[in-house]
């Protein structure tokens, strides 16, 4: 009987050893943190391992317990109507308030999820479709606006890679700015809006550029709303890249995994990314894509801080040449040319201090801001990367709520 006590001890102190990581001081709620980013940990470890045994992807194992854990099914609720459909082939959910009167014109937001281009949506979408926490935000932000969010089911690595998730984003949004379609769901075709977080804010930010520049295109998109989104992938030493390389949810050697899922890339490339040596200084002159990332001139001194630039003098070539994607900005949208850039819509960025990705959006807003376009930034000192999940139960905490509360705010007074 004396030995129980010892092993419930033992066992406790294994668990807290593996859930307690360092973080900043700054950090909202860190222990929260700390038991998701944990079982996050868990369950990639569990994935390579099936890998390693032939079992697997590795990302497959991890997307099932995702949606197993947190997929639900279309269901209506009071004031917002759900279903699932398709645009032009491409998986959607659509949610509908049901709170105006009718023939009453709607805004309407089209919603892309993140999770590395690879993660936040079941393989069988009939039956469930999208993650329980990205159905909350698109249940309230249908409620709020009073209007329609479309989020859209694109497809996933590792079965597709680029430009497949980019071309479902692109195919299913021109699909719903059709006058007819807009009619269908009482849109008014001036008050259409994009958005999404992370890789969703990638694909939205890439969307947005492509119906900005498209003169076929009947309606355009009013706003576009980027929620920590990633932008590039030619510098992986940016200062937020060197400041939270080890800060959840999504570390850097992570982030550099997930751009070689989505661009079919071997996976051997990750450590050459994570140096630079695909943007070292004996390729740099040969790619006018990189002028686009120069942190030292696109950064605010508040967010260079003591950080110096990566650049080795000798590189490896060879991963550009297999990875041309790098400088596609249908990928990296913060490399599209300022003529480009000048015709997209006005826009909202959302920042966290401790996320790699911070400097991503912050560059982009530069950029956007050198050519003319209106742009609010929302910067959040205490978040962290993916920290609008955190909004909802279980893992409800302030800066969640705070970043989901600012954003709506922002759709309702701008849309």
């Amino acid at each position: 009987m004396k030995i129980c006590p010892a092993l419930v001890f033992l066992l406790t102190a294994v668990v807290g050893y593996y859930v307690y990581i360092p973080l900043p001081s700054t950090i909202s709620e860190p222990w929260k943190l700390r038991v998701v980013d944990a079982l996050l940990r868990g369950v990639m470890k569990l994935g390579y391992l099936a890998h390693d045994l032939g079992l697997s992807h590795h990302i497959s194992v991890l997307n099932f317990a995702v949606n197993h854990l947190e997929v639900q099914a279309p269901k209506s609720s009071e004031g917002v109507l759900v279903n699932d459909t398709a645009f032009a082939g491409v998986q959607v959910r659509v949610f509908q308030s049901s709170q105006l009167k009718e023939g009453e014109l709607k805004r309407a937001v089209i919603y892309l999820h993140g999770g590395g281009w690879a993660l936040g949506s079941a393989s069988k979408w009939t039956k469930t479709c999208s993650e329980l926490s990205y159905d909350s935000l698109c249940r309230k932000m249908a409620k709020h606006l009073k209007g329609v969010v479309v989020s859209i089911d694109y497809r996933l690595a590792p079965e597709v890679h680029f430009p497949e998730q980019y071309n479902d984003a692109l195919q299913a949004s021109q699909y719903f700015l059709q006058p007819q379609v807009l009619a269908q769901y009482s849109v008014d075709p001036s008050r259409v809006g994009i958005s999404g977080d992370s890789a969703g804010g990638n694909l939205a930010a890439a969307v947005a550029q492509q119906v900005a520049t498209d003169s076929r295109m009947p309606s355009k998109f009013k706003i576009q709303a980027l929620i920590y989104p990633v932008l590039q992938a030619l510098d992986f030493n940016t200062p937020s890249y060197q400041q939270n390389q080890d800060v959840p949810i999504l570390y850097r050697p992570l982030m550099a995994r997930f751009w070689l899922e989505y661009l079919d890339g071997d996976p051997s490339f990750v450590q050459p990314l994570l140096a630079n040596k695909h943007t070292a200084l004996d390729i740099y002159w040969t790619m006018p894509g990189r002028a686009k990332v120069n942190w030292t001139q696109l950064l605010p001194p508040t967010f260079r801080k003591h950080y110096k630039p990566v650049a080795p003098a000798h590189g490896l070539a060879h991963v550009i040449q297999k990875l041309p994607a790098l400088l596609d900005p249908r990928a990296a949208p913060l490399l599209a040319e300022s003529d480009v850039l000048a015709q997209v819509p006005q826009t909202y960025i959302l920042t966290c201090e401790h996320d790699v990705l911070r400097d991503d959006g912050i560059m982009y807003r530069q950029r956007l801001e050198e050519v003319g376009v209106s742009v609010t930034h929302d910067h959040y000192e205490d978040g962290f990367h993916g920290c609008m999940v955190f909004a909802f139960w279980p893992t409800y905490s302030s800066v969640g709520l705070r970043t989901m509360e600012n954003y709506i705010h922002w759709l309702d007074n701008n849309l």
